[in-house]
């Protein structure tokens, strides 16, 4: 009967178990595994069933196990939670206000995202899926009134993407990737070192044959300078990736900071609205580190499956 009991605990706690070892030692190296770690934030918040199924079948060393693979979990989920909003001695400057919205093949309601960009006072505005007949819906809603710095790469489906500033867009430059346009461009605001700012839209990694795509995005996108005077940047758009990913965090490693995990948003979901799934957090501002975040929002946006998000950025003094 013992033996029984060993089994059931054994069988009922390895997923936990499992899904521990994966978070903590980076081992979403393929597909379906890079899917399945999107869902960690779920995972540790039923961390504690196999531990009491284990203590119901009397099995102390299974669920001490089990508490173990809990403390793994919570301790990459809980800090998003948390946050520790930070402005750097140096960020004393101005404020940028940056937004980005997925607006899922040019179908969001493109008046809606010209009144979030005004009640926000957005700067900058990162879109994602971005067609030609979008890009006219906006500027028609007075988005091209609003926005006159421009550096667009729309396109038909999913692969546009565009950045629309309130002032001139500068060197400007875009990477047409396989997955999606990658348009680049440098942001001046007075007073305030210049900032590179990108949008970001790699392929979701939901097959064997997306998820390398998607890796190689993601890795190819621009790190920070190294030097202390070298490039100011932020990244903004639909990563679709979540902070469990190895690829992601790899990228934070080297550099940037994640808004809404700066400013305990980063539970947040992002995604999908109108849509009975779990709910996910796939889009991102990722600011230098040498940038400060003083907020971080998400709002919903008619015809969209994704929500935008929005950050007030400290800039360094120009």
């Amino acid at each position: 009967m013992a033996s029984w009991r060993t089994f059931v605990a054994v069988a009922l706690a390895a997923p936990w178990m499992g899904w521990a070892l994966v978070r903590a030692f980076g081992l979403d190296l393929r597909h379906p595994i890079v899917a399945a770690v999107s869902f960690t934030p779920y995972a540790a918040a039923t961390a504690w069933l196999p531990i009491a199924a284990a203590l119901v079948l009397r099995q102390r060393a299974v669920a001490l196990v089990g508490v173990v693979a809990a403390g793994v979990l919570g301790v990459a989920v809980l800090p998003r939670a948390l946050g520790d909003e930070r402005v750097p001695a140096g960020a004393d400057g101005p404020t940028l206000r940056v937004m980005s919205a997925n607006v899922y093949f040019g179908r969001a309601d493109m008046g809606a995202i010209v009144r979030l960009a005004r009640d926000q006072d957005v700067d900058v505005l990162s879109l994602q899926e971005l067609t030609p007949e979008a890009v006219s819906r906006l500027d028609a809603a007075g988005g091209r009134a609003l926005f006159g710095g421009r550096a667009l790469a729309a396109r038909p489906g999913a692969a546009g993407s565009g950045m629309l500033a309130r002032v001139p867009l500068l060197d400007r430059s875009q990477e047409e990737a396989a997955d999606a346009a990658r348009p680049e461009a440098e942001l001046r605001l007075p007073g305030a070192r210049p900032v590179r700012i990108t949008a970001v839209h790699p392929l979701p990694p939901i097959s064997g044959r997306a998820e390398p795509e998607w890796r190689d995005s993601i890795a190819r996108l621009p790190r920070p300078g190294a030097a202390p005077r070298g490039p100011l940047r932020v990244l903004a758009g639909d990563f679709n990736a979540t902070l469990d990913h190895r690829v992601l965090r790899r990228l934070l490693n080297e550099g940037y900071v994640d808004a809404a995990d700066a400013t305990g948003a980063g539970l947040t979901w992002t995604w999908p609205r109108g849509r009975l799934r779990p709910p996910i957090t796939i889009d991102h501002v990722l600011l230098d580190e040498r940038l400060g975040v003083r907020s971080f929002s998400v709002h919903d946006v008619p015809g969209s499956d994704h929500r935008a998000v929005v950050a007030e950025l400290a800039l360094p003094r120009g």
